[in-house]
C-alpha cells in the first residue's frame, strides 16, 4: 500500500481533489423544489422549473451543476404552500364586528421573481399577509353579516382571491384559493346587541310581508268584485226580469237561512219583499 502511495501519490491526490471539486460542484434538487442559480448574488437560470402542464419527473430534477465558489444554489418550494392569516376583527356593511379566520393557499410561479422580491418562501408569506388582511376587510366590509350565510360569500371569495392575486404575482406567486375558516360575532354584549338587532330586523321584515299580503288581497278582492259587478251589470242587461228573480231568490235564501227554528217572520202578502212570490203580472 506504501508504494502504491508513493508511486501513485500525484495522481491520488489530483483524483481526491476532483471529486471534492465535483461533489461541490453538485447540487441534487428534490421533485418538489425549484432550483435558483444565483451568479454574484443575482439569480441566472432555474433548474425543475414548474410547468403547470408538465408531470413532475419531467422538469429537470435530480443533478444539477455550478461553478463552486461563484454561483449558488437557492431551493424553492415547488408545491402549493399555505398562508394562514391570524384572527382578524373585520367590521361588515351592517356595522357588525365579526373575528375572522382565512387562509390562502398559494404556488411559486416564478422562482426568479420571488427570489428578487422576497428571498425566502418565509419572507413571500410576511409580505402577503398584511395584503390579504387588508382586502378581506374591504371585501367583507363591503356586505352584511348575512351574506356570509348565503351564496354571496362564494361571490365575496371570488373577488378576494383574484385581488391577493394580482398583488401576489409581483413576488412570483400565483393565488389558487382564499377561504374562511370562521366568521364568528365577538362574545358577549356586542353579540346580544348582534342578535337583538337581527330578531328586529327579522321582525319588521315579517311586518313588512304581512303588510304586503293585505295589499295584494284588497286589491284582488276589489278586483273581484269589480268583475261580479261587470257580470251582474251584463245579465241585467240580456234579461232584467230574471236578474230581478235571480237576485230577489238569492235574497230569500240568504234572510231564511239565517233565521233559526224558533223564529218566525211575518209579512204582509202585499209586500214589496215578496213579490216573486205572487207570480209576474
Amino acid at each position: 500500500m506504501n508504494t502504491i502511495w508513493q508511486d501513485h501519490k500525484p495522481t491520488i491526490i489530483a483524483v481526491i481533489l476532483g471529486l471534492l471539486v465535483l461533489a461541490s460542484a453538485t447540487v441534487i434538487v428534490p421533485e418538489t423544489k425549484q432550483a435558483v442559480i444565483i451568479q454574484a448574488g443575482r439569480p441566472d437560470r432555474v433548474a425543475n422549473r414548474f410547468e403547470p402542464n408538465r408531470d413532475f419527473g419531467q422538469t429537470g430534477a435530480g443533478l444539477v451543476l455550478r461553478i463552486p465558489g461563484y454561483e449558488r444554489v437557492q431551493l424553492v418550494d415547488k408545491r402549493i404552500l399555505d398562508l394562514d392569516m391570524e384572527r382578524q376583527q373585520v367590521l361588515s356593511n351592517d356595522q357588525q364586528r365579526l373575528q375572522v379566520d382565512a387562509y390562502a393557499r398559494f404556488r411559486i410561479i416564478d422562482p426568479v421573481l420571488m427570489v428578487e422580491n422576497a428571498g425566502t418562501e418565509d419572507n413571500l408569506r410576511t409580505q402577503l399577509s398584511p395584503i390579504l388582511t387588508s382586502v378581506l376587510r374591504q371585501e367583507l366590509g363591503r356586505r352584511p353579516f348575512s351574506a356570509l350565510l348565503t351564496a354571496e360569500r362564494g361571490t365575496a371569495m371570488t373577488n378576494i382571491t383574484k385581488t391577493l392575486d394580482t398583488q401576489a404575482r409581483k413576488y412570483g406567486a400565483q393565488v389558487i384559493d382564499v377561504r374562511i375558516k370562521r366568521a364568528d360575532l365577538p362574545d358577549g354584549a356586542p353579540l346580544t346587541a348582534a342578535f337583538t338587532r337581527m330578531q328586529t330586523d327579522r321582525q319588521e321584515e315579517a311586518a313588512t310581508i304581512r303588510a304586503q299580503g293585505e295589499k295584494n288581497a284588497q286589491i284582488i278582492r276589489a278586483e273581484a268584485e269589480a268583475e261580479a259587478a261587470r257580470i251582474y251589470a251584463t245579465a241585467y242587461g240580456k234579461d232584467a226580469e230574471f236578474y230581478d228573480f235571480y237576485r230577489a231568490m238569492e235574497s230569500y235564501r240568504r234572510t231564511f237561512e239565517q233565521g233559526k227554528g224558533d223564529t218566525s217572520v211575518i209579512l204582509s202578502p202585499d209586500n214589496e219583499y215578496l213579490r216573486q212570490f205572487r207570480g209576474r203580472r
